[in-house]
């Protein structure tokens, strides 16, 4: 599955399943309306959703979350308009949605990928391998957008690296039904921490959940000064390889999940307490890739 996953994030970003490299261009939007001139390293500032079927896509996260689509494919020199789509919610940019059926044609490789925000991609992918992560795809030009490396970190969760053209979001409180947050579930919380420390310069918070001291289970809070950046948290799933897990705020996990299999979806893990506080349920969009919906604030249960 991996070696499908690097194959297709190298010819997402050559596009050369129609053409060499060096004669085709994209030109992605920014994902930013407006120009901020500012960034923040470190953040996580974007997430594309790669998907098998982008109409059953749109049908289950526009009821579920009221997410609205554009489809930019041929405007940014892709082959046709769906294979690149930005997802928006009451107008304002939180995303975006590839087909990989346009792409590659046959593998199964749905998933949503985040994108961290770095001040110079050159540097910043020089540093990535040098601190033992692996360089996927190096640093290309995606004009609008700005430059982009696909990377694997130490413990083998990918990403990208996204130093953008206009500047990053701007820092806001989370919106209902938009993305409120970024986790690494990972099998090496400790070497995972030190690396995204040294790799963003970020400061690190642990926090203590375990409620049964037999597991020893902790949390790590990564910061830019007092910004709260993502966390790292030790893998809660058996089985599965470490991975970027990104959240949507939400009034009432319990109630969205009801209706995720009749938006053809699947809930991996029912609405529950969350030792972190509020409440959480695991779910899957209908090609499979997997997102969190949260509550917000992080209320302390009894």
């Amino acid at each position: 599955m991996r070696t499908k996953v690097f194959g297709y994030l190298s010819s997402l970003i050559c596009l050369s399943f129609m053409a060499g490299c060096a004669t085709v261009m994209v030109d992605l939007p920014s994902i930013t309306t407006a120009a901020t001139n500012q960034t923040s390293p470190g953040k996580i500032i974007w997430r594309d959703l790669l998907t098998n079927d982008v109409a059953a896509s749109k049908r289950f996260y526009g009821a579920l979350f009221g997410w609205e689509f554009e489809s930019v494919g041929t405007s940014a020199g892709l082959s046709n308009d769906s294979t690149y789509t930005l997802i928006r919610h009451d107008g304002r940019l939180i995303g975006g949605m590839v087909d990989t059926v346009a792409l590659n044609g046959k593998d199964d490789i749905s998933q949503w990928i985040v994108l961290m925000s770095v001040e110079d991609i050159d540097s910043a992918t020089a540093t990535f391998e040098a601190e033992g992560g692996t360089i996927v795809t190096p640093p290309t030009d995606l004009k609008r957008r700005g430059h982009i490396a696909i990377v694997q970190d130490a413990q083998g969760a990918m990403l990208g690296l996204l130093q953008t053209r206009d500047g990053d979001p701007l820092d806001h409180e989370p919106v209902i039904n938009e993305f409120l947050w970024d986790e690494l579930w990972t099998t090496d919380v400790a070497n995972a921490t030190e690396f995204y420390g040294r790799v963003g310069t970020l400061d690190v918070a642990e926090w203590d959940v375990d409620h049964d001291q037999s597991s020893n289970a902790s949390y790590r809070l990564l910061k830019s000064g007092e910004a709260p950046r993502f966390g790292i948290m030790p893998n809660p799933l058996e089985g599965l390889n470490p991975v970027w897990v990104s959240y949507i705020r939400v009034e009432n996990p319990a109630e969205l999940a009801s209706q995720v299999d009749g938006l053809g979806g699947r809930v991996i893990v029912e609405a529950q307490a969350r030792p972190l506080g509020g409440e959480v349920a695991f779910v899957a969009g209908p090609s499979g890739a997997g997102i969190a919906l949260q509550t917000w604030p992080l209320e302390k249960n009894q």
